[in-house]
């Protein structure tokens, strides 16, 4: 059997036609976005707080679904701000970018607000920065390199963070 011409009135319009009429669907009910291309969340409620003598207005996310989502789908993040992650219990910690498009740094910190360690993580990477220490409450995502700007370290301690036992559990 011939294939037809692409020019014959057989493969002209119907195609091309319905696949229009697909895409216009799946772009209407918000099926084209992907995994990889989360709808960021809304901003959320923000705090200030003191490295030494630096401020950051940070976004607070202490509910599971924000913690999931943090900072995936959104194109840009101004300096001197943040997200910072609240968990109830202490543990270890492992971030990863699936679905972020902009380059972080993360510190991750103990329940007295002493960083124990800072982390660059690159957009789209899905293996997680994984924590060595085991005793982890805080995550704080900054733009890339902010801690470094600011000679930020390991040992530094993070003032104004709200109790763990605020956030909710997982």
């Amino acid at each position: 059997m011939a294939t037809p011409h692409p020019a014959s009135p057989s493969c002209r319009q119907k195609p091309r036609s319905s696949f229009a009429l697909a895409l216009v669907a799946c772009l209407y009910l918000g099926l084209a976005t992907s995994p990889a291309d989360p709808k960021p969340q809304p901003p959320l409620p923000t705090i200030r707080l003191q490295i030494g003598t630096n401020t950051i207005q940070a976004e607070v996310a202490d509910e599971p679904d924000e913690r999931i989502t943090g900072l995936m789908g959104r194109t840009h993040l101004a300096e001197g701000t943040g997200m910072l992650f609240i968990f109830r219990q202490p543990r270890p910690l492992g971030f990863w970018m699936g679905g972020t498009l902009i380059p972080l740094s993360v510190a991750y910190i103990n329940a007295s607000g002493v960083i124990r360690e800072i982390h660059d993580l690159h957009p789209m990477v899905e293996t997680p920065a994984r924590s060595t220490f085991m005793d982890l409450s805080y995550a704080l995502e900054v733009p890339q390199g902010w801690f470094y700007r600011q000679k930020i370290l390991p040992g530094d301690r993070i003032l104004g963070l709200p109790a763990p036992q605020t956030a909710q559990p997982d």
